[in-house]
């Protein structure tokens, strides 16, 4: 199964409690899914022969930092820390949940 963005946001909202779901928009939790994406490229994740290792293994503590670090920086969206890390997980669940099809 591929990646489809529209898929991802269904499922990240699946996970999320209704009240954090209630806060934002999908274009909210796509900018997420954007940061997550751009962090992955910055570290390397995305180049074809990045075998990653368990020593390697994603923290998802440091890419939730990245993320609200990001979007402070940005300034267009205002996101609870907690709420962030709670999307950045429903986005690693979604992508855990469409590498069981292959």
């Amino acid at each position: 199964m591929k990646y489809d963005e529209d898929d991802a946001i269904r499922f990240i909202r699946e996970t999320l409690p209704a009240q954090v779901s209630e806060r934002y928009d999908d274009d909210d939790i796509l900018y997420v899914i954007d940061i997550i994406w751009d962090w992955y490229e910055k570290n390397g994740y995305l180049k074809i022969d990045a075998g990653v290792t368990e020593e390697e293994e994603l923290d998802i503590a440091k890419l939730s930092a990245f993320v609200a670090k990001e979007i402070r920086k940005d300034g267009e969206v205002v996101m609870d820390p907690e709420d962030i890390n709670l999307i950045v997980k429903g986005e690693l669940e979604y992508e855990e949940s469409i590498e069981d099809i292959f």
